[in-house]
């Protein structure tokens, strides 16, 4: 089965856009007969919003087996967990457990609260590996937009103690061995101008525009965060997005290179915010092969 087609059904909810999620519930949900599928699962409960996650995992097999969390778009204020199902479904049965996880959303819960609830997602999953058979020392992540971001924060900010929040299970590391950033923003600071959307959707995000609420802008954007720390990464990103400028990838994949920390950028031209046919297929190809490469141990 190709990812192309499961990607289609959360392709427009990763915008940076606020757009209409073409999600899959759990209940809508055709598990293939060698996956185990769990919806609902609760990881964290901020401030009374019991948030939760869906789990994806081989049927057959005892593990430990390395894991990816799918964190989704929808510009920090929209969006559903449920529009990676399929994606996750498929992972798993590639020998992967993974897992699609909601988080807070702006304009109530501004940031720094969509990274807690991530960083608490993966200390959950670490806290949990022995009852799920998952391998503590290879989670990896990934996300479309909003999503990139959020993936991409959590490969820049290991050990970083103010973005952790208190979302449970402070004992476990929120560290993650990779990140798959689809079209996600790295530098605030200049999304407006280049974005369609930025004005309206950042200062819902951040409290106020970059002209009032820079320092949030500098503070939120991964690329300020870059170390020789950072998780190997790859970037996916169309030379015609409307939503998060190529340049986003650029400036985040250059500052890894410099803090000589693996990277790829994968360049789709013409692409635009969200992939299609064959730049669907491409994308596709190298998200599996990075995960495979990074989080499946090595053969000899």
């Amino acid at each position: 089965m190709k990812i192309q087609s499961l990607l289609q059904s959360f392709i427009v909810g990763c915008s940076f856009v606020v757009a209409p999620l073409l999600s899959v519930s759990g209940a809508e949900l055709v598990v293939p007969d060698d996956v185990l599928f769990e919806a609902g699962i609760e990881y964290s409960n901020p401030d009374n919003q019991h948030l939760q996650l869906n789990m994806a995992r081989p049927k057959n097999g005892k593990g430990p087996f390395p894991v990816v969390l799918c964190i989704h778009g929808g510009g920090f204020r929209a969006g559903s967990r449920d529009g990676y199902n399929k994606l996750c479904q498929t992972l798993a049965q590639r020998g992967f457990v993974a897992v699609t996880a909601s988080y807070r959303l702006a304009p109530k819960y501004q940031f720094p609260a969509a990274v807690h609830d991530v960083k608490a997602a993966v200390r959950w999953l670490r806290a949990n590996a022995s009852k799920y058979h998952l391998d503590p020392d290879r989670i990896g992540t990934t996300g479309g937009s909003a999503g990139g971001h959020l993936a991409q924060f959590l490969g820049v900010t290991p050990g970083i103690a103010q973005f952790e929040g208190s979302g449970g299970n402070a004992e476990q590391s929120s560290k993650v061995a990779c990140v798959v950033n689809s079209y996600g923003p790295s530098d605030f600071t200049k999304s407006y101008g280049k974005s369609v959307d930025a004005a309206e959707v950042l200062p819902l995000f951040l409290g106020g525009d970059v002209e009032h609420e820079r320092r949030r802008h500098i503070v939120s954007s991964p690329l300020y965060w870059v170390t020789p720390e950072a998780a190997p990464t790859l970037c996916i990103h169309g030379t015609e997005d409307k939503y998060v400028a190529y340049e986003q990838a650029t400036w985040i994949v250059d500052r890894l290179k410099a803090c000589d920390v693996e990277v790829e950028l994968l360049t789709l031209e013409g692409a635009g915010h969200g992939f299609k046919g064959a730049d669907a297929e491409k994308a596709d190809k190298a998200l599996l092969a990075f995960f495979e490469k990074h989080l499946k141990p090595k053969t000899k």
